[in-house]
């Protein structure tokens, strides 16, 4: 038999899935998985209803509904001061991960370099590697995840297609500062390269930060792709509602690859999605504040266990280090352990980097209800009291 493509052929299941399937197996609570467990709110549902009964649920445009990209124009504008262009810059996708894939498919070629940052988000080498792309990767580290602006710089080369940035980062919940997107930015212009800037989690920030989209820096507005998604501002995860913005160079190719892979995306939920967008600015303080709260309830009572925890400037995760528990293992075979024998799921940080990467780190999801959090926290106290009395 021929071959099967091999970027996909024999690559193994998703982490997420896996921990999924082992918590659903144990009856475990599951704060491995990076969704909230109640839905979004009610108005833009019902928007959404409304909008299905009353149709039509045809195809849509292409490139979505004018509402919708009317909606997010307005919104960079909000949020960003910048001005776009709705009908040339702003396209609807299926999800942020269809239009990372329709990115990758238009701008690179077979031999281009995309300098990455891990720990990454697992679609990215997947998807950079089908569209003929070469990863180079620049490391950040628990527990500062500082960028190091020279071995950035030392990534790039007149090979350089594009640098993919996911700020906020999953899963290192770390929200890169002006000085660090100030380098990426001067590397993109000396090398002529674009920005792919997976920003999903731009409303989803803590502690008085700023979101700052590369695309406001200098020299970036005609290289950057933003790609953001309804799912995480709406925690409506399901929809797949995503949207790019970027200059009509960019967008043009990335439409059309758009067009042969999803077409288009349920117009009722777009409507929705633009109703959503001009909510006013209580709702999105709300969500952040509210989602703050969990990850202060979360981070001290992982702290009274014992656990280490990672400052979190933002997404929907906390990262915690094991090591000052004395567990034993890998962060692999902790995440085993503590999903069958405490009946907590977690996932192993070192499943995000490519090559050797920290082995004592553990990524918990707190956009959860509160009694879930606190029935996680009770279960991890008994299973880790009975750690230290058998060791004792």
């Amino acid at each position: 038999m021929k071959p099967t493509n091999p970027v996909y052929t024999g690559l193994p299941t998703t982490i997420f899935e896996v921990m999924s399937r082992l918590a659903i197996e144990h009856g475990s609570i599951n704060l491995g998985q990076g969704f909230p467990d109640v839905d979004g709110p009610e108005d833009v549902r019902r928007m959404a209803a409304e909008a299905l009964i009353a149709g039509p649920n045809q195809y849509p445009p292409m490139m979505g509904v004018p509402a919708l990209r009317q909606a997010v124009a307005s919104a960079n504008k909000r949020f960003y001061d910048l001005d776009i262009d709705w009908k040339t810059e702003v396209l609807v996708t299926s999800g942020a991960t269809e239009a990372l894939s329709d990115v990758f498919t238009s701008l690179i070629e077979p031999g281009d370099e995309v300098v990455m940052v891990e720990p990454l988000y697992d679609c990215y080498v997947p998807l950079v590697r089908r569209a003929g792309g070469i990863p180079k990767m620049v490391r950040v580290t628990p527990p500062l995840w500082k960028l190091d602006l020279d071995e950035l710089a030392a990534a790039f080369s007149d090979k350089t297609k594009a640098v993919l940035l996911n700020n906020p980062m999953n899963p290192a919940a770390k929200v890169f500062t002006r000085e660090e997107l100030s380098g990426i930015a001067e590397l993109c212009v000396r090398f002529d390269a674009y920005a792919i800037c997976d920003e999903v989690y731009e409303h989803i920030i803590f502690d008085d930060r700023a979101h700052i989209p590369l695309m406001t820096l200098p020299g970036m507005r005609e290289r950057t792709v933003r790609i953001g998604s309804a799912g995480k501002t709406f925690s409506l995860t399901g929809w797949k509602v995503g949207y790019v913005t970027a200059t009509p160079r960019l967008l043009d190719p990335i439409a059309k690859a758009h067009q042969f892979t999803t077409f288009t995306t349920p117009a009722a939920l777009q409507s929705a999605v633009a109703f959503g967008l001009a909510k006013e600015d209580a709702y999105y303080a709300g969500l952040a504040g509210d989602l703050a709260k969990k990850r202060d309830r979360l981070a001290s009572g992982l702290e009274r266990l014992g656990f280490e925890v990672v400052p979190c400037g933002g997404t929907y995760f906390v990262t915690a280090d094991t090591a000052p528990l004395g567990l034993g293992g890998s962060d692999v075979e902790i995440c085993q352990r503590m999903t069958v024998e405490a009946g907590v799921t977690a996932v192993p940080v070192s499943a995000f980097y490519v090559g050797d990467a920290p082995k004592t780190f553990v990524r918990f999801c707190f956009s959860k209800q509160d009694s879930i959090l606190d029935a996680a926290l009770e279960r991890l106290g008994n299973w880790i009291d009975k750690k230290v009395k058998a060791v004792a």
